[in-house]
């Protein structure tokens, strides 16, 4: 997931291009999202275990709060809070500044999020329409503003549970494939898109995750076709 502690890894910047015939026709059959909610309502249901089972190993490894909230930027940029279990304690060092994430980490949490439990509460934001299973993922909103206008159109789909950039290499990732591979997902969408999307995060609980190198070469030759994007590292 994209970051602002230490600032943007990457700042990307394109004028707007009218997306095509293709994707507002995707975008539409997105906002509608018929049926969706019922799915969410009985996901939740069947995954009243894995949550119960999941709080009680927060509460043992970290205490309370049991749950992460945290403002993100959602469908048209709106702001929403995002819920998530606990994974990282609040380890300081010396100066009082907390640790690296991954120094928060411990094995049971870690396993926590590599099983993806830690997302499961998530499901309540799909239920209330904030969320869809299948998505970008959902950014601070100051992330969002600091892509500029690629960050408007990243926000013109319901961030998700899922996507395209997490099934094709996600935490192996820099800041600016995942951007791509985002932006490619929003000109792209499709029931079909999002079913193998569904299907390989499965996969990918199972095998783990790894880099899907002509994904993110076709997604990056994309934003440069679409509109002459280019990539500028600046100073983390």
């Amino acid at each position: 997931m994209l970051g602002t502690g230490k600032g943007l890894q990457q700042m990307i910047r394109a004028p707007t291009v009218r997306l095509g015939a293709k994707a507002d026709g995707a975008r539409g059959w997105r906002r509608a999202r018929i049926g969706e909610p019922a799915v969410a309502a009985l996901a939740l249901v069947l995954a009243a275990l894995p949550l119960a089972v999941t709080a009680l190993v927060v509460w043992a490894v970290l205490g309370r709060p049991l749950l992460f909230v945290q403002a993100r930027a959602g469908l048209n940029a709106r702001p929403f809070n995002i819920r998530k279990f606990r994974t990282m304690h609040e380890s300081r060092d010396a100066a009082g500044t907390l640790l690296a994430d991954e120094l928060r980490l411990t094995p049971v949490t870690r396993l926590l999020r590599r099983m993806r439990l830690d997302e499961l509460p998530q499901l309540w934001s799909i239920l209330r329409g904030d969320m869809a299973f299948v998505g970008p993922r959902p950014l601070l909103p100051s992330t969002i503003q600091g892509f500029g206008e690629l960050g408007g159109l990243r926000c013109a789909v319901r961030p998700g549970l899922t996507g395209w950039a997490q099934v094709s290499g996600n935490a192996q990732l820099s800041d600016a494939q995942k951007l791509a591979l985002d932006i490619w997902y929003v000109d792209h969408q499709s029931r079909t898109l999002d079913f193998r999307i569904l299907l390989e995060t499965v996969a990918i609980l199972l095998r783990g995750e790894r880099i899907e190198p002509d994904r993110v070469a076709q997604a990056e030759a994309h934003l440069r076709a679409r509109g002459g994007a280019h990539v500028t590292a600046i100073a983390g």
